[in-house]
């Protein structure tokens, strides 16, 4: 028998081309796919249920560990995240760092203005603690840093992907420090036993949670990229990329089972509409600032998009592992954090569609020989 010859780089190309296709599939058909893992949430709970609980395991010399699974695959979108950050490109920012510092300056500044609002509406409705619940899940979404799915959107939009990636990290490296000085400034906005928790959350969480579940993986991400050799970093980018998307949905659908399944077993209609309603409140405010910003400022069309972009994008799957952790006897307060997550989506995909040149622009374009 003749020996079978080595396989070479070129038979590994269909395997890779067809991750590649089911990946870019995957991202284009990213909104149905979310909405797959809300109906699996919906419909089979179990197992999401399952993988939201802590579970313990025995190493020798080391004694029992804790694995928590929402903490895990939040690591791993932030990893990846951080991996496919083009440190080269950021180099940009330098020549003009407007955008960027304007857009981190409205993302930690503008839930001040809003939500204090927000809580002073919800004190007049009928709810016992006064909306509390309903703050508090928006204090823990707005403080958290933002969202990676912003610089996809910005590549849908043809955005300035330079200012969006840079307003992703900067945001993040600062969040030991923002979210916990988020956290203590809205928290006199509640009541009773929220206050209390989301006290505790900043005292013990906050500097915890930002620095080892979001900074330390996406840090790590853009170490690796850093300091390996090319063959390996790309190698590892390519895995990293595809595993990340599934990571993700996996995510919501563990969050979503966490919320959605409590709350089939004991249906409360107005529980879900004002969630929908103050969850649509803050993403449409959040947003709406942050294009009156970009315009004041006299922005180009993609810096403005990235700012917007930047004001209302937060990373609601951080803000739904802290709420699981910190308040783990409160899943109902996860019901906004879901409602900001699509929303914040869709707005980001008017944004990108809709975000046109300024009118100093366009009389330029008008200007201009054919």
């Amino acid at each position: 028998m003749c020996p079978r010859p080595p396989k070479t780089t070129a038979d590994h190309q269909p395997r890779r081309a067809r991750h590649a296709r089911a990946h870019d599939l995957l991202r284009r058909r990213l909104g149905p796919a979310i909405a797959l893992a809300y109906a699996a949430a919906v419909l089979l709970p179990g197992p999401g249920l399952w993988l939201r609980r802590p579970h313990g395991f025995g190493i020798p010399g080391l004694g029992e560990l804790s694995l928590r699974t929402p903490q895990l695959l939040l690591a791993l979108v932030l990893f990846s995240a951080g991996l496919q950050v083009p440190l080269r490109e950021l180099r940009l920012l330098l020549r003009r760092p407007v955008a960027l510092v304007a857009g981190l300056v409205l993302h930690v500044g503008a839930p001040l203005l809003i939500v204090p609002g927000v809580a002073f509406a919800l004190r007049q409705s009928p709810d016992q603690d006064g909306g509390s619940g309903m703050v508090a899940a928006v204090i823990l979404i707005v403080a958290m840093p933002v969202a990676a799915g912003a610089t996809v959107w910005t590549a849908k939009g043809d955005g300035d992907q330079p200012t969006a990636l840079g307003l992703v990290l900067a945001s993040t490296l600062v969040s030991p420090l923002t979210v916990p000085l988020t956290l203590a400034a809205l928290c006199p906005l509640l009541h009773g036993g929220y206050a209390s928790r989301v006290a505790e959350a900043e005292h013990s969480a906050g500097y915890a949670f930002a620095l080892t579940s979001v900074v330390l993986p996406c840090g790590a991400g853009m170490l690796c990229r850093l300091l390996l050799p090319r063959h390996a970093s790309a190698g590892l980018l390519e895995t990293a990329v595809a595993t990340a998307l599934p990571a993700s949905l996996l995510l919501t659908y563990v969050n979503a089972s966490g919320a959605l399944g409590p709350f089939l077993r004991h249906p409360r209609p107005l529980l879900l509409a004002a969630a929908l309603a103050v969850a649509a409140t803050v993403c449409g405010l959040s947003f709406t600032l942050g294009r009156v910003a970009a315009h004041a400022l006299r922005l180009d069309a993609r810096a403005g998009a990235s700012v917007t972009l930047a004001c209302g994008m937060n990373n609601s799957s951080a803000s739904a592992v802290l709420i699981t952790t910190a308040l783990p006897d409160r899943p109902q307060i996860l019901l906004p954090v879901l409602a900001y997550g699509l929303l914040q989506k869709v707005a980001a995909g008017r944004v990108v569609r809709g975000f046109g040149p300024w009118e100093g622009e366009a009389e330029a374009d008008r200007s201009r020989p054919r």
